[in-house]
């Protein structure tokens, strides 16, 4: 791992969107999220959890996928080339991402709750961002429309009414990184109260 000052990596980290086709060893891969779990979470309930497709391990869940998409209407169901090459290209896309990571977390029944958890989990995706970063890999963090789709989630074997899908992350090493973006001033978006 570099040696990249925290705030560098802050400033310097880029979502991904084209990556090379090597894979990330999976000792990076666990020392990426045994990182990420230092992210604040209350009552240390640590509710993240991880199924990363990789290899071969990729094809039902590019499948699932593409159903999805079918059910929702941004895909037709019918068997026209037109319809089939689109399928096809996505596909592919998708397989030549090396490794994706569904996050999600178990729904407690209380709102509040839900939501700490929820916030918990974002900022170990965060970290994870970061922390990969500093080892040369890139991720892009995707909320997609097939993450609402309880069908989706059973095909991925878990149950929409007792689970959050919170991200699909997409990892590898970073083919293109992407100009920065500047950001907002924070005087545009801070308020200051004093009495």
């Amino acid at each position: 791992m570099s040696t990249i000052h925290v705030l560098t990596a802050i400033k310097e980290r880029r979502s991904i969107h084209t990556f090379k086709k090597e894979e990330i060893p999976t000792d990076i891969l666990n020392e990426i999220f045994t990182y990420a779990t230092w992210a604040p979470n209350h009552y240390m309930k640590e509710p993240w959890q991880i199924t990363m497709y990789q290899e071969e391990g990729k094809n039902d869940f590019i499948e699932a996928i593409i159903r999805s998409y079918q059910r929702i209407g941004m895909i037709k169901q019918t068997k026209d080339q037109k319809t089939k090459q689109l399928i096809h290209s996505l596909s592919q896309f998708l397989l030549d991402i090396p490794h994706h990571a569904l996050i999600y977390f178990k729904k407690d029944e209380n709102n509040v709750r839900y939501e700490e958890d929820y916030a918990a989990v974002c900022a170990f995706i965060q970290n994870a961002q970061l922390v990969a970063w500093t080892f040369g890999v890139g991720m892009l963090w995707t909320i997609t429309p097939y993450m609402h789709d309880p069908h989706f989630a059973t095909d991925v074997g878990l149950d929409a009414k007792e689970h959050k899908i919170a991200a699909v992350m997409q990892i590898g090493y970073p083919k293109k990184i992407p100009k920065k973006k500047e950001r907002t001033s924070i005087k545009e978006k801070l308020k200051i109260i004093r009495k």
